[in-house]
């Protein structure tokens, strides 16, 4: 059975992926119509050994995996070096660590309702230890520095012998949060969530946060429209410090104005609602629907240029993933007060309408 790929024997040969299928290309042509990857039979594979077994090598160190490649585990230590136990490998000689995440194992510990992809797009990650509280040495000190470090995290996703290379990541901010999360015998302790970023990665390879094991589907796109209520006060958070990686913030000037104008909406005979969007496995949210208008609505505390900005990039791409379920949307900025006039410009000229509160009344005002 041909199981073989590429991405195996550059890593078992180190020689750069491209040149071996540069070489498969001249011995058998280009891939059939349907397929998308070289699986070379054993008579294949060796063939492809006995090519470069003598030839240049890469340099040491030089990574040779890309998003997507599945290779056999001890390949990734042989070639590198690092623990072969453990989630957390530490190669001496490489300028990178090495995490590895088997979200059906872990869902067997329940470490799958801290895991997996952040609607921000972080990926939440436990650190090391099975048993009593998770402290930061060896593997958890290494990922925790690993900025200050100059290292590359660079996370795999396995199964069984196999691991699944995801992509390069760094740690995000805050770094780390403690959470209280079971242990190995399903105890309570203290455990490290560590907030990583993607560099380079396929993200789509990845279960999204809390509890779904599957890889996220990128082409799955829907939009479900809910009854709306303002915040409960209980939701509002005022220190950002103290949030969770990819937590909703509400201020409670940001709750005051969404219940305001959920209220103005009512007298206006208007209906606000929710809308959950799902983008593959991962669920986005903005502060408002209104469908009689099809204002998708983002809501800031503040006229700041930073909390415009932000509310710009948000409020596109909750209407890009909308248009994607089929629902047309307008996008809508909430804003406490009038911003600059620079950025009514900048609003209005990438085709968003602009909401702002003056007194006990709200201005519309459409691109």
């Amino acid at each position: 059975m041909a199981t073989t790929t590429p991405a195996q024997l550059s890593i078992e040969l180190q020689v750069p992926q491209k040149r071996i299928r540069d070489h498969l290309r001249s011995v058998y042509g280009t891939l059939g119509e349907g397929s998308t990857r070289w699986l070379l039979s054993e008579e294949q594979a060796d063939g492809v050994r006995k090519r470069f077994r003598d030839g240049r090598r890469a340099a040491r160190g030089d990574w040779l995996l890309e998003p997507g490649d599945t290779v056999r585990r001890r390949s990734i230590h042989d070639a590198y070096g690092g623990q072969q136990q453990g989630g957390i490998s530490t190669p001496r000689r490489q300028n990178d660590i090495f995490i590895f995440t088997d979200p059906e194992s872990g869902a067997r510990y329940g470490y799958d309702k801290f895991e997996g992809l952040r609607e921000d797009g972080s990926y939440s990650y436990t650190g090391e230890g099975q048993y009593g509280p998770q402290e930061f040495v060896r593997g958890n000190r290494a990922l925790r520095d690993c900025a200050i470090d100059g290292k590359t995290i660079r996370l795999f996703r396995t199964h069984g012998t196999s691991a699944t290379y995801v992509g390069a990541f760094t740690t995000g901010t805050p770094t780390y949060e403690i959470e209280t999360i079971p242990d190995a015998s399903g105890n309570p302790r203290a455990g490290i969530i560590f907030n990583l970023l993607p560099t380079v990665a396929r993200v789509d390879l990845l279960p999204a946060y809390g509890g779904g094991l599957g890889p996220q589907a990128p082409q799955t796109y829907t939009a479900a429209p809910r009854s709306w209520t303002p915040p409960e006060y209980d939701d509002v958070v005022v220190a950002v410090a103290e949030t969770a990686p990819g937590q909703r913030v509400v201020s409670r000037i940001e709750f005051e104005l969404q219940a305001a104008f959920g209220e103005w909406l009512r007298t206006q005979g208007l209906s606000p609602q929710r809308l959950p969007l799902r983008a593959g496995s991962a669920v986005i949210e903005p502060d408002m629907f209104v469908p009689e208008r099809d204002w998708i609505v983002e809501a800031k505390k503040s006229t700041a240029r930073g909390h415009v900005r932000t509310a710009i990039g948000q409020v596109l791409d909750y209407a890009h993933v909308a248009s994607k379920a089929g629902l047309n949307t307008a996008p809508a900025i909430l804003l406490p007060g009038p911003p600059e006039e620079d950025l009514r410009e900048l609003v209005h000229a990438v085709g968003i309408t602009l909401i702002v509160r003056v007194d006990d009344d709200f201005e519309v005002s459409a691109p």
